[in-house]
């Protein structure tokens, strides 16, 4: 249906079902112009809105089809709402100029009245309601703390399912509309409802509330709650490769003060002691966005490490994720708070060490996209206390990462990094790259890359794994020719795992294990 070169975005599907509404970069490789397409009749799509710049996409269609919201998101921290006549392409901005704000998934009510999540004047995402001719928001939910994540309106207008982000727990509650009464329910698993390619919540024609949820025991699965009596039903298993999920490990919340005192926390799993007794090696995770978040959904192949090799995993969740309120995701925000985040690192590192369950001798790290430049920044910075780094679609060098990165993603990355066309911030921006300081790392790297990644390119992995191997250090490469911003063919799938398994036996398990032989 789409060109195969260009960045092509799910946005919403028309309520008889006949339209998709999506965005596109096909123009003119950059700007994210809007498309509506039928699947069924090829050559059907036709723009409807050509954009300059920002991040657009739909967010729903009007009930009669002629109107469409859409959402240009500038940052995790700027987002504005529109209304978009798909007749004409003629744009009416419904959210205020006066106190901009983060909007997220406007829809269409039962009522007429336009639903949206947003952090305007809150430290947290809110869900409620936006006046199209003032601008104003009013918020409906009312939690003191966390973000309402997705949500679902009965089609009658009776009630709202809407999903809580309690420290990245997904906990889920109804609001009756007509009282303004809320109700938690209770019956699913501590797990995570993900908001990927569109909602996880549904409300069925006759009222139902369909959701899809994970957890470490859940690789992700179908149930139902009755609006009503909240009765949850479960609806799906999931096959697992033959594995039995309800075996696998639950994780710890752990909270500690960082440096400065600022509350970080993250998501430890154990392996079974009765297994694997004594203390135990443990890998840190860490993810990417940067404002991404470590949430305990089904670890999938990662179980493995818990379950066959007895080694612990940790999830941290550094300043600069989101989940955690609009200033605590701000806290990295450009060059010169950067490495505040790796610092974060070393608290867990120094917390961490004292558990007499884990081995400090036994620590390596590994992370993902920009978790992988803090898994170069951590072994950086502490490579006495490592073992190994498997730093995957990584960022080595934010000078080189700005200027080779797809054009339709720079202007967003400069809001965040900073912008290396500003002297002053081009050289903090140089200081701080792991590139810079490649004799401090001291510990083996795998170094893993896609050879068509448009995000991070990968002469970011090419340059570093050069640079270490110049002054004779350690580092696998594992270059992907047919890949781009992660791996998604299952042949490289299950290659760089194998090659991450085959790494960790060797630094953390003194090569134990038959793969290492």
């Amino acid at each position: 249906m789409t060109d195969g070169r260009s960045r092509n975005w799910f946005g919403a599907w028309s309520r008889d079902g006949r339209w998709v509404g999506y965005s596109s970069t096909r123009r003119n490789g950059t700007d994210a112009d809007l498309y509506m397409l039928d699947p069924r009749v090829p050559g059907s799509d036709r723009k409807v809105l050509e954009v300059d710049g920002g991040g657009w996409n739909f967010s729903d269609f009007a009930p009669d089809g002629r109107k469409a919201l859409v959402v240009n998101r500038q940052s995790i921290a700027r987002a504005d709402v529109y209304e978009l006549d798909l007749a004409g392409g003629t744009l009416r901005k419904l959210s205020s100029d006066a106190r901009p704000a983060s909007y997220a998934a406007p829809r269409y009510g039962a009522d007429g009245r336009i639903w949206v999540v947003s952090d305007l004047d809150a430290e947290f995402l809110r869900l409620g309601t936006l006046d199209p001719d003032s601008g104003r928001f009013s918020a409906v939910t009312r939690e003191p703390k966390w973000d309402v994540g997705d949500y679902a309106l009965a089609p009658d207008g009776s009630f709202v399912a809407y999903t809580v982000n309690e420290a990245g727990v997904s906990r889920l509650r109804i609001l009756d509309i007509a009282s303004g009464s809320v109700r938690p329910v209770t019956g699913l698993p501590a797990g995570v409802m993900p908001y990927t390619l569109g909602p996880s919540l549904s409300v069925a024609p006759w009222g139902e509330l369909g959701l899809s949820l994970s957890s470490a025991k859940v690789p992700g699965d179908a149930f139902s709650v009755d609006p009503k009596t909240l009765q949850v039903t479960r609806w799906t298993r999931s096959e697992a490769g033959g594995l039995d999920a309800a075996a696998n490990v639950e994780p710890e919340l752990v909270q500690i003060r960082s440096f400065d005192g600022e509350p970080v926390s993250g998501f430890l799993y154990r392996p079974d002691p009765a297994r694997f007794p004594g203390k135990r090696p443990l890998l840190f995770d860490i993810h990417g966005g940067p404002e991404g978040q470590s949430r305990p959904g089904f670890l999938g192949p990662d179980n493995y490490y818990l379950n066959e090799l007895g080694v612990a995993l940790f999830f941290p969740n550094v300043r600069g994720s989101s989940g955690f309120g609009k200033r605590f995701v701000g806290l990295d925000n450009g060059p010169f708070r950067r490495e505040d985040s790796v610092r974060d690192i070393g608290a867990f590192l120094q917390a961490l060490r004292k558990d007499p369950r884990l081995d400090p001798a036994r620590f390596g790290v590994a992370g993902l996209s920009y978790g992988g430049y803090m898994c170069y920044a951590t072994a950086v910075h502490y490579s006495p206390q490592l073992k190994g780094a498997n730093c995957y679609v990584a960022i080595s060098n934010f000078v080189t990462f700005l200027q080779n990165t797809q054009a339709y993603r720079r202007d967003l990355r400069r809001v965040e990094y900073g912008d290396e066309r500003d002297p002053v911030q081009r050289a903090k921006l140089i200081e701080i790259s792991p590139l810079t300081h490649v004799e401090r790392i001291s510990v083996p790297l795998l170094v893993a890359t896609g050879g068509n990644d448009p995000r991070v390119p990968a002469s970011e992995a090419e340059q570093i794994v050069e640079a270490v191997r110049g002054r004779g250090g350690t580092a696998w490469h594992l270059l992907a020719g047919n890949e781009g911003h992660v791996f998604r063919k299952k042949e490289n799938v299950d290659y760089y795992f194998r090659a991450g398994v085959l790494f960790w036996q060797r630094m953390l398990l003194d090569g134990a294990g038959e793969d290492a032989k």
